[in-house]
């Protein structure tokens, strides 16, 4: 809940706002009144220094959690590689196979092509995306008070859900992007890509005085093209920005209802509870959906004219 002497507007503010690390350039004028005589690589003490420092800034909390859970997911998966046998599974083992097999189904309705890669790349989308969605079911407060404590900066800037910053999502589908060109690449070759860039949706005229709108055919289908291609890696980073950050702020609002008194304080434990087990649904949901888009780009990818 909002600490004592803090409005609900910094509140909010405060912890929709990341660890910020980055180089604040000479001439920035401090909220001490002190102006940089030189380009100074430091942590931001405020939203505007974050701002200040431009897209070169690392946001701190947004990686490290993605690295811990990354290695969580791996070492979960590897324990429990290790305990299986050729038995009937129990425990943790048999939920891990559970997911495998959920994600191996989906796969293979989705894409009927042969790479040793889709598969792998499903399960690490879905159980990484989900483990960052997962941050977000922990008391808004926990984490940061406890990051606080232990550096012994009350005002420590510290969000805990990676999905909910658009550099991690954005981040992301910008790598399927670039697996996308690049199996589009291997597969149709690079005249393959092009062509199929330039010569769909409109097949430009081949014969007869027609052929002198060819170029402006081409043009159409180009621009068409390029913007359904770049629109993929967008709006797949930002449906999964959007969902998650709309879910953080409504566990924020809940919790400036703690400190409002004990009537409010009581309804609030019921709706935190509530929105926690609707939560459950909203981050499987996001997981599966940007796992599952992923598959169809590709699928989209190993597709060939001449298969079909």
């Amino acid at each position: 809940m909002a600490a004592e002497g803090q409005s609900s507007s910094d509140y909010i503010i405060h912890h929709l706002t990341n660890m910020t690390y980055g180089k604040l350039p000479a001439g920035y004028v401090g909220t001490d009144g002190e102006t940089l005589a030189q380009d100074t690589w430091t942590m931001a003490h405020s939203p505007a220094e974050a701002s200040a420092m431009g897209f070169n800034a690392i946001h701190v909390d947004s990686i490290g959690w993605s690295i811990v859970l990354g290695v969580l997911f791996c070492w979960l998966f590897k324990r429990a590689a290790n305990k299986a046998t050729s038995g009937v599974p129990s425990g943790f083992v048999n939920f891990v196979e559970m997911i495998v097999e959920f994600i191996d189904g989906a796969v293979k309705d989705t894409f009927h092509h042969k790479s040793r890669f889709i598969a792998p790349l499903a399960l690490t989308i879905f159980v990484w995306v989900f483990l960052m969605n997962a941050m977000d079911l922990v008391p808004v407060d926990w984490l940061p008070m406890l990051a606080a404590w232990i550096s012994g900066d009350p005002h420590l800037y510290f969000k805990v859900v990676p999905s909910t910053d658009p550099n991690v999502t954005l981040g992301m589908a910008f790598t399927v992007f670039g697996l996308l060109i690049f199996f589009s690449v291997q597969q149709k070759g690079l005249l393959g890509f092009v062509k199929e860039l330039t010569f769909h949706p409109f097949a430009p005229p081949t014969k007869g005085w027609t052929i002198i709108l060819a170029p402006v055919m081409i043009a159409i289908n180009f621009t068409l093209e390029i913007i359904s291609l770049i629109s993929k890696p967008i709006s797949l980073g930002l449906r999964l920005f959007g969902n998650m950050y709309a879910g953080e702020m409504i566990f924020i609002l809940i919790a400036i209802m703690f400190g409002a008194g004990w009537a409010l304080g009581l309804f609030a434990g019921v709706l935190q509870w509530a929105w926690a087990v609707f939560h459950i649904l909203v981050i499987t949901l996001q997981a599966f959906v940007f796992m599952v888009l992923t598959i169809v780009y590709m699928a989209m990818a190993f597709d060939v004219d001449e298969e079909h």
